[in-house]
Order: structure tokens, then C-alpha cells, then sequence
């Protein structure tokens, strides 16, 4: 044997065998990833606010952050050398993700609520109030993935966008070619102003959930033209939703019933793999009581509401938030789409009808506003993170799990020290997102005794069919969010996202499905990076 030959024992292979079957993830905290999470973070949040104020648009960035890491993975320096794990790249693109969304959706838009409505000594209180509703609602997202309520094989579209682009980036192939194919028809497609997310969100969801989805955006898109009715005038999505809404959360209860009454084997099994789904209700339940205390306390408006109205207002508030962030997780991990702001706007507007005073609904309306946004882009993070470990139930799948909350966690942290510090400079040049307009309209308007009719007429339908549907398709909760969202030709890419769907698997068989996932994430990818270049230029030129 030569001396430059080691020698190797036993042991050695032992411990190298156990290296390969037991892999070490990457650190969130290690000094290369945290100083890249930190300045991603920084970009992300300072984007969103900018586009939220100009466009009233969050864009995703968790590509962005990705493209970011595979550079830098290139350059011939040992520094970067780690960004050349799949799994760095994850968590980059989980950071900036969390501190656009965070930062734009949870946090700025909130604040614009009291200050557009003449109250300005509200908003720092509201910060700190939305500030942990935030981080509560990540959390939570993060002890129910991969349950029955938000199980991990569900599509998350935008996760999967997330995760092929990375594969195709570090693998090459044959799926690579794909990736880029779906990449190019996703960019042509939004050059012309079509949805193309909508294409290929069709590609890989839920059949039924996709019909459904796709029914609403029609409906809502011609119900006009072809009938000579504004259902959105007369709060047909609003009503069904709030049905919807309400039979999704008895379904959500269910699971939990089911799951304690299940065999102990079973229970002890799904013990062993995430936090029970019932402990991580009842501490969301708890949290959101708790935040809503504090912003009762904190802006004042306990003194203006007597003690009943104040408990209701409270035990209201935190219920709401709570449905809320249900219903828009649901919505994001069938659709790829969240209706944060329609959905926040049926909470203000049941708030209205139960009676409670205009400061106290500006609280409300800013606190519902806050939760779902990062319920649901922490879903569709870890959802990229668990196709690109591969590894369902492992140690290595935890492990990594925890490590994207703790990227999550820091960009949320970013997003909150950007916010402070920028949004005086946005409200002294009376800039606010769009949608806190309505909200404050709304309040001001007060609601009538034929708006609230429709709601309830139109929650009947709602909640049928969601109960029809079932927890695993969603049917209620997904016409509901086609039909808040104002887009005739985002039903038509549904529609032939649908055919082409049925089409390759009836032409090309069974196995075919995985190359339409990829090229369904190259479609995804494709127009979010288009909407991302195009949105800040055009944000950048206002």
C-alpha cells in the first residue's frame, strides 16, 4: 500500500455510511448564510414596501433569493462555497420571501389603516400588535405542516416553483430543459398580460379544488357582462366565503376529534413527526386572545366600549384573525393564491353589523389584515424545503424544517426594524397601500340591512358546498377566493391548465405527472420573476 493511502478501519466506513444515510443540514445561523439572509432580507422588505405603496402588490421574491445564492455559489471563492447545497439556497430564498410579504403585507398595510383614518397615535401601538401576530402566525404554519389540516403533499404552488427552479439549477438534465421550458412559456405568456400562474397552478392542483377556483374567477370576471350584475356589489364572494369559512373550521375541529380518538400507535407515530395539530390550535387561539388584549389596552379603545362590547370586540377580534389565517392558508396551498384583503374585509364588515365603534374597527380591520400572509408564505417555503430534502419523516426533514423558521424568523425580524424605521417617511408623503382605502371607507359607510342579507343568504350555498367537498378539496373556500379576485382571463388560464392536464395524462400516461410539476414550476417561476422586474421598474419610474 502506498503511503499516501490511508488507512481505513471499520469504524471509518461506519461513520462515513452514517454520514450519507443521517446528511447534515445547513445552518440558518452559520456566518455565511446569516450575513446573506440578513441583506436578502433587507432587499425583500424595503421591494415590498415600495411596490405595496405604488402597485398595492406584494411580489415574490423567494426566487430572486435563490438566483441570489446560485450565483454567488459560482464564484471561485471558499466563502461561497456552501451556497452550493440546494438546502443553503432554501433557506435564502425562505428568508427574503418572509421579509417581503412580512414587511408589505403584515406590517405596513396594517399601520396605513389608523393612520388614514385620522389616527396617527395608534399606529406605533398597531405595530407592536401586528409585529407578533405576525411571528404567531409563522409559528404556527410551522407546527401544522404536514398535518391533515396543511399536509406537506398538498401543491403549495408557489413551493414548488421554488424548489424545481433550484433542482434544475443544481442537477441540469433533462429536467432542467423542462424547467426552461416552462420558464419561457410562463415569461412570453405575462409579456402578453396572461395569468400564467394561473396556468400552472391548474398543471399540478387539486382537480375538483381547480374547477372550483376556476368557476369563481369566471363568475366574478363576466357576471357583468353576461347578466348584468356586479356580484362583487352584491357581496356574493363576501357571503360565500364567510360560509365557507365557517364550515372549513369545523372540518379543521374534526381532524382534531378524529385524530385523539385514532389508534394509539397512530397518534404516537404522528406525535413522533410534528407537534399535535390541537396543541398548536389552542396555543393560535391563546396567542391571538392574548395580542388582541394587548392592542385593546395599548390604543385606548377599551375606554370608549363598555365592558361586555369590550369582551366581545376581544374574543371577536381573536377568533377572526384566527379564521382568517385558516381560510387563507387553505386558499394558498390549493391556489397559489392568498386573499388576505378580501378576506380581512369580511371580518371588518361582520364587526360592523355586531355594532362595534369605528376606532375599534380600525383596529380590527388592521389585526385581520395582519394574519395569513405569513401563515401561508412559510407554507409555501417549507413546502419547497421538503421536496428538495426528499426526505419525508426523517431527522434530516425536522432538522430542516427548523432551520428554514429560524431564516423565516429573521427576515420577519428585518422586516419589522425596516417598517419602523421607513414608515414615517411613507405617511408624510401621504403614501399607504391602496386597499386600506376601502377598509377605511367601509368604516365609514357602515353596512346595510341588504348587505346583510346577501351575506347570509349567500353563506348558505357556501358552507354546502364546502361541506360537499370535504377537507381535502376545499370547494367552498376555493370558489370563494376565485371569486373575490377580479380576473376573467386568470379562469381562462385555469381552464386550459385543466385541459392540457388531462390531455398529457390521457396522451402520455401516468408518468408524465412529474415532468408536468416541473414544467408547472417553470411556469410559476416564470411569471413571478416577469411580475417581480416588471412591477419594480414600474415602481421605481413612479
Amino acid at each position: 500500500m502506498s503511503p499516501e493511502q490511508p488507512l481505513v478501519g471499520p469504524a471509518q466506513i461506519a461513520t462515513d455510511a452514517a454520514a450519507v444515510a443521517h446528511p447534515i443540514h445547513p445552518k440558518a445561523l452559520a456566518p455565511a448564510n446569516l450575513v446573506l439572509t440578513l441583506l436578502l432580507s433587507v432587499f425583500g422588505a424595503i421591494v415590498g414596501i415600495q411596490m405595496m405603496v405604488s402597485l398595492g402588490i406584494a411580489p415574490s421574491t423567494s426566487l430572486i433569493g435563490a438566483l441570489v445564492a446560485m450565483s454567488l455559489a459560482r464564484l471561485p471563492m471558499a466563502a461561497f462555497r456552501g451556497f452550493r447545497s440546494i438546502h443553503s439556497q432554501n433557506l435564502a430564498q425562505t428568508s427574503i420571501s418572509s421579509a417581503t410579504f412580512g414587511a408589505a403585507n403584515s406590517l405596513f398595510l396594517p399601520i396605513g389603516i389608523p393612520f388614514l383614518f385620522g389616527l396617527p397615535d395608534m399606529v406605533l401601538p398597531m405595530l407592536v400588535g401586528v409585529a407578533l401576530a405576525m411571528l404567531l402566525d409563522a409559528y404556527l404554519l410551522y407546527r401544522m405542516f404536514d398535518t391533515p389540516a396543511f399536509p406537506a403533499t398538498n401543491p403549495w404552488p408557489l413551493g414548488v416553483a421554488a424548489a424545481e427552479a433550484i433542482k434544475a439549477g443544481d442537477s441540469g438534465g433533462n429536467q432542467a430543459w423542462i424547467l426552461l421550458g416552462g420558464l419561457v412559456t410562463g415569461v412570453a405568456g405575462a409579456v402578453l398580460k396572461l395569468p400564467m400562474a394561473a396556468f400552472g397552478v391548474a398543471l399540478i392542483g387539486g382537480f375538483g379544488a381547480m374547477l372550483a377556483f376556476g368557476a369563481g374567477l369566471l363568475a366574478r370576471g363576466y357576471s357583468t357582462e353576461l347578466f348584468g350584475l356586479d356580484i362583487a356589489k352584491l357581496y356574493v364572494p363576501h357571503g360565500v366565503m364567510i360560509g365557507a369559512g365557517i364550515v372549513a373550521l369545523l372540518q379543521v375541529a374534526m381532524v382534531v376529534i378524529k385524530r385523539r380518538e385514532g389508534s394509539p400507535a397512530a397518534n404516537a407515530h404522528s406525535a413522533s413527526i410534528t407537534p399535535t395539530l390541537g396543541r398548536s390550535l389552542r396555543l393560535g387561539g391563546l396567542g391571538y386572545l392574548a395580542i388582541m388584549v394587548l392592542l385593546a389596552a395599548s390604543t385606548g379603545i377599551y375606554q370608549g366600549m363598555s365592558p361586555g362590547m369590550l369582551v366581545t370586540f376581544v374574543l371577536y377580534g381573536a377568533c377572526a384573525a384566527f379564521v382568517h389565517e385558516l381560510i387563507v392558508g387553505i386558499a394558498a396551498m390549493h391556489s397559489g393564491w392568498f386573499p388576505a384583503f378580501a378576506v380581512a374585509l369580511i371580518s371588518l364588515l361582520i364587526g360592523i353589523l355586531i355594532g362595534f365603534p369605528p376606532e375599534a374597527l380600525v383596529v380590527l380591520a388592521g389585526f385581520s389584515a395582519a394574519t395569513g400572509p405569513a401563515f401561508a408564505d412559510m407554507g409555501y417555503d417549507l413546502k419547497a424545503g421538503y421536496i428538495l430534502r426528499g426526505a419525508p419523516n426523517s431527522a434530516f426533514e425536522l432538522d430542516g424544517r427548523r432551520q428554514q423558521l429560524i431564516a423565516g424568523m429573521l427576515g420577519f425580524g428585518v422586516a419589522i426594524i425596516v417598517v419602523a424605521l421607513s414608515y414615517k417617511f411613507f405617511f408624510d408623503n401621504k403614501q399607504t397601500a391602496p386597499i386600506n382605502a376601502a377598509y377605511v371607507a367601509a368604516i365609514k359607510a357602515g353596512i346595510s340591512a341588504d348587505t346583510a342579507r346577501n351575506l347570509f343568504f349567500w353563506a348558505i350555498p357556501g358552507a354546502l358546498l364546502q361541506l360537499v367537498g370535504g377537507s381535502r378539496q376545499q370547494l367552498g373556500v376555493l370558489l370563494a377566493t376565485g371569486l373575490l379576485i377580479p380576473s376573467g382571463p386568470a379562469g381562462w388560464m385555469v381552464a386550459c391548465g385543466l385541459i392540457v392536464r388531462v390531455l398529457a395524462m390521457r396522451l402520455l400516461g401516468s408518468a408524465t405527472r412529474e415532468k408536468l410539476e416541473v414544467f408547472s414550476g417553470g411556469v410559476i417561476a416564470g411569471d413571478a420573476i416577469y411580475s417581480f422586474f416588471s412591477g419594480l421598474f414600474k415602481s421605481i419610474r413612479k
